[in-house]
């Protein structure tokens, strides 16, 4: 008999998986996917070519802003800057004396059209603020309908009630 009362144990043996290429192959896929996905993602918010068309788009959303395209955060109106807008309107009337002669047909008649559109919108947005400093002068409950007072009227800017 022997001395040795252990039993044998077996050598594990090492297995390997015949699909590990494989699943390699499909990670490198997935990562190189990725990576493509992220430039293509990349090139699309790249910014567009300046040109004057996109000149016009900036001052008329900067000046459509300040006539009231922007809801004010209490959510009681919309944000009116008459100042800035009538700076903005003034701009792009600039424009239209500072390259006459210089742009094409089209462009000049994109750019007195936007410029007419925009001071026809001030005047209505103006003659609105104007409307509703006097109702509020006139009648304080229309404020808040609780016995409140009225806030201060905006003069150049603030927050108009489109509805009232």
């Amino acid at each position: 008999m022997s001395t040795d009362t252990s039993p044998e144990q077996p050598t594990p043996e090492i297995q390997i998986d015949s699909d590990w290429k494989t699943e390699a192959q499909a990670e490198k896929n997935r990562l190189s996917e990725a990576e493509i996905k992220a430039e293509v993602k990349t090139e699309d918010q790249k910014m567009p070519e300046p040109n004057f068309r996109g000149l016009l788009g900036i001052l008329a959303s900067q000046a459509l802003m300040g006539l009231g395209m922007h809801q004010d955060p209490s959510g009681n109106g919309v944000m009116v800057d008459l100042e800035g807008s009538k700076f903005t309107i003034d701009l792009l009337d600039m424009l239209v004396a500072k390259t006459d002669g210089n742009l094409s047909e089209e462009e000049v008649t994109e750019l007195k059209q936007l410029t007419q559109e925009l001071q026809n919108r001030f005047v209505q947005i103006a003659q609105l603020v104007a409307a509703q400093m006097q109702d509020g002068a006139n009648n304080p409950m229309a404020a808040g309908g609780l016995g409140e007072t009225a806030p201060k009227a905006p003069t150049a800017g603030g927050i108009i009630d489109p509805t009232a």
